[in-house]
């Protein structure tokens, strides 16, 4: 259970929050306080984790349904965005087009 909270948490910090080297101390953290709980299983430190873990993917997904509802906000961009990851998903990559 602790291995699959571990896991899961750093794959949301990693992913919202960012992988970059100026922003490593987030991972960095998360990983001192689980090695140095070994015995996390009986912590309440487990079920914080698995919150913010909750916390960290449920803000993105709200973000992203924000930016989708408003109409009176420029799209174009967040259309781009959303064409490029469906090509991506079968194996594709759209050209850049052309500014005069």
């Amino acid at each position: 259970m602790a291995a699959n909270v571990y896991r899961q948490l750093l794959k949301a910090v990693r992913k919202h929050v960012g992988n970059e080297e100026h922003k490593a101390h987030f991972t960095d953290f998360i990983k001192q306080e689980f090695r140095k709980n070994s015995n996390f299983e009986d912590s309440r430190n487990l079920k914080l984790a698995s919150d913010y873990t909750f916390y960290l993917n449920s803000v993105h997904h709200h973000k992203n349904l924000l930016l989708s509802y408003n109409i009176a906000v420029d799209r174009t961009d967040e259309m781009k965005n959303i064409l490029g990851k469906s090509a991506a998903s079968v194996g594709l990559k759209l050209p850049d087009a052309f500014q005069p």
